[in-house]
Parts: C-alpha cells; sequence; structure tokens
C-alpha cells in the first residue's frame, strides 16, 4: 500500500488513500478540487458515451455498494424500468452506523468528487434531479456541500445544458433528522418525502417504485464518490485491484483499542485484517493484546484473533467467517474489555434506535438489552444466554445472523449480532460468570443466625 506521495506508509492517521482524494488543506474548495484533483475532468468523457454505456462500465468494474450491503451498483442501476420518467438518484449520506465515518470525512475533504459522481451516475440512469441525504448532525459536511453545490452550479457542472452537452441536472442537499433507521434506503425515502423515517416493505424495490413512488436510485456516497475515477481510467483498471466478486478498494474506519484510530483506505481482498489493525492502524494500544473486533459496525457478528488473517473479502468474511464487513468499521477491543458490557451497550443502542414498525423488533430489542444489562451488572441467571437466544429465535430464525429476518429492515437481526456473538465465542465463560452471580447473590439472601 502506497501513500499519495508514492512512498510506503501512511503520512497521516486520518487516511491512507491512493485514489479517493482527500489530502489538500483547502480540499473541499472547488479551486483546489480542481487544481490538485482534476474535478469534473471526468465529465466531458462520460457525456461523450451513451448513458448505457456508462452503466455497462460500472458494471464491468464489479463495483459494489459500499454503504453496507454490497449490492452491485451497475446491476442496480439497470433495475431501472425502461422508459418510465420522472426517476430519481438519491445519495445516501446518512451514515449512522456505529464508530463509521468514512462518508463524514469524504463529505467534509472533497465534496466535488461527490457532485462529479453524482452528475455521472445521474447522466447514466438518464435523471436530472438528484438528492443528497444528509445526516443532521453533520453540520460542517453540509455547509461544506452546500457550498460546493453553489459553486458547481456557478461553474456550470449542475444546472442547464451542463458543458454544452444539452444533459441538465439539479440537486437537492436534504439534511436529515438524526436517526439510525434513515440508513436504510426505504427509511430514507420516507424521510425525504417528509414522512416518519419509517421503513417499506419491499417489493416494491426503490429502482420500481422510490421517492413520490417515481423509480429511484439510492447509493452511498463512498460508491458514487468512485464512480469518476472508473470512468476515467476504465472498468479493467478498477476490476484489476482485489480479487473475485471484491474489487477496487475501500475505506476502513478504524476505531477502538488501537494506536492510531483513523480511516484507511486498502486494496481489497489482498489485504488482510492484520494489515488494517495492526500494520496501518498501529495495533492494540499499550502493548495490550487483542480481545475481539467487530468487523463492519454494530450490525455485524464479532471476530477474534485468530481471524486476523483473514482477508478482506465482502463474500469471504460473510460466507466462512458468518459476518460482513457492512460499512467498513472495524471496532477494536483489547483485553480490558468485558464482552458483556459491549453487548449491553449495544443492544441499548439498537433498542433506542427501534422505530418500533415491526413487533419482532419493537419488543426483541427491549427485551434484550434488559437481560444483557442483568447480565453485565450482576444481576444474570445461568440461562440467560439461552433466554436471549430462544427469543431471538422470532427476529432471525435460526439465528443465523445477520442474513436472515423476521422485520422489514435490517436493524432487526442487527439487535442479535452481538448475542450471537457472545454465544459463539464466550459462551462458557458467561456462563459460569452468571453462576458465580448467582451463587454470589444466593449467599447475600441468607440471614445470619
Amino acid at each position: 500500500m502506497t501513500d499519495a506521495s508514492g512512498k510506503g506508509g501512511p503520512t497521516e492517521t486520518l487516511m491512507v488513500t491512493k485514489f479517493l482524494r482527500a489530502r489538500p488543506q483547502d480540499s473541499w474548495t472547488i479551486d483546489a478540487a480542481r487544481r490538485h484533483n482534476n474535478a469534473y475532468q471526468t465529465l466531458d468523457k462520460a457525456f461523450a458515451m451513451e448513458p448505457d454505456a456508462v452503466v455497462q462500465a460500472v458494471s464491468d468494474s464489479v463495483l459494489r455498494g459500499k454503504g453496507g450491503a454490497g449490492f452491485g451498483t451497475g446491476q442496480k442501476w439497470s433495475f431501472l424500468p425502461k422508459d418510465v420518467f420522472p426517476r430519481y438518484l438519491c445519495v445516501n449520506a446518512d451514515e449512522g452506523e456505529p464508530c463509521t465515518f468514512k462518508d463524514h470525512m469524504l463529505l467534509e475533504r472533497d465534496p466535488h468528487q461527490l457532485i462529479e459522481g453524482i452528475v455521472v451516475a445521474a447522466f447514466a440512469i438518464r435523471t436530472d434531479l438528484a438528492f443528497v441525504y444528509v445526516r443532521g448532525e453533520f453540520a460542517l459536511a453540509a455547509d461544506r456541500l452546500g457550498q460546493a453545490i453553489r459553486d458547481a452550479y456557478d461553474a456550470g457542472f449542475l444546472g442547464k445544458n451542463i458543458l454544452g452537452s444539452g444533459f441538465d441536472l439539479d440537486l437537492v442537499l436534504h439534511r436529515g433528522a438524526g436517526c439510525y433507521i434513515a440508513g436504510d434506503e426505504t427509511g430514507l425515502l420516507s424521510s425525504l418525502e417528509g414522512e416518519r423515517a419509517m421503513p417499506r416493505i419491499k417489493p416494491p424495490f426503490p429502482a420500481a417504485q422510490g421517492v413520490y413512488a417515481a423509480p429511484t436510485i439510492v447509493n452511498n456516497v463512498e460508491t458514487i464518490s468512485t464512480v469518476p475515477h472508473i470512468i476515467r481510467r476504465g472498468a479493467k483498471w478498477y476490476n484489476a485491484m482485489g480479487e473475485n466478486r471484491s474489487t477496487g478498494t475501500r475505506i476502513f474506519s478504524v476505531s477502538g483499542h488501537v494506536e492510531r484510530p483513523g480511516n484507511y483506505e486498502v486494496e481489497l481482498a489482498k489485504t488482510s485484517f492484520r494489515d488494517l489493525i495492526e500494520g496501518l492502524a498501529g495495533g492494540v494500544r499499550d502493548g495490550h493484546t487483542l480481545k475481539f473486533f467487530i468487523p463492519g459496525g454494530a450490525s455485524s457478528p464479532w471476530l477474534m484473533p485468530q481471524h486476523l488473517d483473514a482477508p478482506l473479502d465482502m463474500d469471504y468474511v460473510q460466507g466462512e467467517l458468518k459476518s460482513m464487513l457492512g460499512s467498513g468499521a472495524v471496532m477494536v477491543f483489547d483485553d480490558t474489555t468485558d464482552p458483556l458490557q459491549v453487548a449491553w451497550r449495544l443492544g441499548k443502542f439498537f433498542e433506542h434506535e427501534s422505530c418500533g414498525k415491526c413487533t419482532p423488533c419493537r419488543e426483541g430489542s427491549g427485551w434484550i438489552a434488559k437481560v444483557l444489562y442483568r447480565m453485565a451488572n450482576g444481576q444474570g441467571r445461568s440461562d440467560d444466554l439461552d433466554l436471549l437466544l430462544s427469543f431471538g429465535n422470532n427476529i432471525v430464525p435460526g439465528l443465523n445472523a445477520p442474513f436472515a429476518q423476521t422485520t422489514i429492515c435490517a436493524l432487526g437481526p442487527s439487535t442479535m449480532s452481538p448475542v450471537v456473538s457472545l454465544n459463539r465465542w464466550f459462551r462458557d465463560e458467561i456462563i459460569e460468570r452468571m453462576r458465580a452471580d448467582e451463587t454470589r447473590r444466593a449467599g447475600l439472601a441468607v440471614t445470619p443466625a
């Protein structure tokens, strides 16, 4: 892995970057973006292509969504019904997954890269109106993106007849109200329409019936930010990086008990968790040892030290390790960590963020948080873990977390990821601890003669 100067190793803890642009101190301004980052130079090449050819190039690159689901971007674009208009493009910049901060950085550091990607994507899917849904708490990001949109209009990169191409595009910045459920694409669309951010039953999928009941493509910030590079350099250039269906690069937000937390862009599949955690993030802090890590945000099942050499390959992590790369948030926990406290904190988060629409999630998330709290605070029972697993089956049949569900969106099965992880890696330790708590409480209950 090289940095932007071509030298080995990171030059700053914020990001090791090969292709995504975030380095100049004023990189969010249009002048710096055009001077240092070649911003908007892809547009002429894209406009010289047929829209279907742009879609095909993105499909050939095997670019997959970088927001969590990992669905093929070009394939999603191709799902739009033929000759049905109007249609819309919506960029998901909500980024509510705990400890994920890559999109936040991209919005603050180079909003023009995102705008350029939006113009290319909008041209490819033949829409003249696009939205960016920004998490309400991202004040600086929203300010810089808003200024970037105004500057792009003034420079002729947005609006009518962009660069004399005959293509028109208006871009709307919409600030969300700050809820986790808006990260679900259908919840986001409901919020964009002015309703509560509650997920919708699929089908119909957004590509058929999205915002305002019109065909809508929803893509993540990092996904759209990658599109200009693919069009400029070609699909073969992009899919030559990585392996199998995990092509190109991806930014991982590394946090927790590491020496250098930050965003790191690495080549997929050819980079391991060890390369990321020990090589780039400096390893576990203060000489401690790794106890476990969460590989893809709070929604993903946990992994252990024996998994450090596993590749950052979306399909391998899902198929072989029964977890997921998800949002790209890698949370590292050292040997001072109580896994029950981590599980309870995650359970409490999901309970708070549940929209309440689905009964299994609304009721189950509360029970999970309550039982985990007592387990983590000396009030647990020896059968509590099995109790959690039993009613967890009502949320995730067979406990194949997080890939099966009885709820409309993925928040429901996410509530079970910490429970499944405790059972998978710490079961004996937890049951012994619960029995010790029971014994201690029984002793305290005995009245001396």
